[in-house]
């Protein structure tokens, strides 16, 4: 995605949503925390590094904007009645946080007031709808009786009792939960969960606010939190 991703496209997508809390929450400290977990979230969907990579291997987010070998067309049938499949389109990972399936397509299209879902592609044709995607997506619950991303890493959400016995707490352990349920979570040390902590720290100090930061262990890590979401086993890609 040469030439695709860019400061502009960011910033412009931004604005839409700082009136709405999204890195405007609490003092500065707190704001560029939010930038760098919810850039590396972006980073480590988008990155095409490697162990040699020139700058090291979490230096290369925002590489793709799409994924590159879909295996599938990610089209589910139980919902052919409020997000019909459109015939020839492939629901495959697209964006800045990848969004699957027709489904999820159709109901960020309809908050967007874009039309995704019979044009999936929109995503990789236009930066700054792609990281406005992105950016609806930390901002809102993903499920009803769930907090969004962004809520649970500023502190506007309050873990209830059992939140407290599934060991969900806010940080950005959580934000993983609250994006990936099970994908992610609940699986011990896993690479995924690794990935995406790794990002956040790297973006902490490129922004200059320092891995320091971040917090206890148990803030940056899911490993031993109970899901949120439990995946369909036909869902592998959320």
């Amino acid at each position: 995605a040469v030439g695709f991703w860019d400061y502009h496209s960011f910033i412009t997508a931004a604005a839409q949503y700082q009136p709405h809390g999204f890195c405007t929450t609490g003092e500065k400290l707190q704001n560029m925390k939010e930038v760098a977990a919810f850039l590396g979230h972006v980073g480590s969907k988008t990155s095409c590094g490697y162990g040699v990579a020139t700058g090291g291997p979490l230096a290369w987010g925002l590489c793709y904007n799409k994924e590159m070998s879909p295996s599938k067309i990610y089209c589910d049938d139980y919902y052919k009645y409020t997000y019909p499949c459109t015939p020839g389109v492939s629901y495959h990972g697209r964006g800045a946080l990848p969004i699957y399936w027709n489904y999820n397509y159709g109901e960020t299209g309809e908050a967007l007031k874009v039309d995704l879902l019979n044009h999936p592609e929109y995503l990789e044709d236009n930066a700054t709808l792609a990281f406005q995607t992105a950016m609806w997506r930390w901002m809102t619950p993903m499920k009803k009786h769930q907090p969004s991303a962004h809520d649970v890493f500023v502190g506007n959400w309050k873990p209830t009792k059992n939140d407290t016995l599934a060991k969900r707490v806010p940080g950005f352990g959580t934000t993983m939960n609250v994006l990936y349920g099970d994908q992610v979570c609940g699986q011990g040390d896993s690479d995924s969960m690794n990935n995406m902590i790794s990002h956040y720290l790297y973006y902490l100090d490129l922004l200059g606010v320092g891995r320091e930061e971040a917090g206890p262990h148990d803030m940056l890590t899911c490993e031993e939190q109970e899901p949120f979401t439990v995946s369909p086993s036909s869902a592998t890609s959320s």
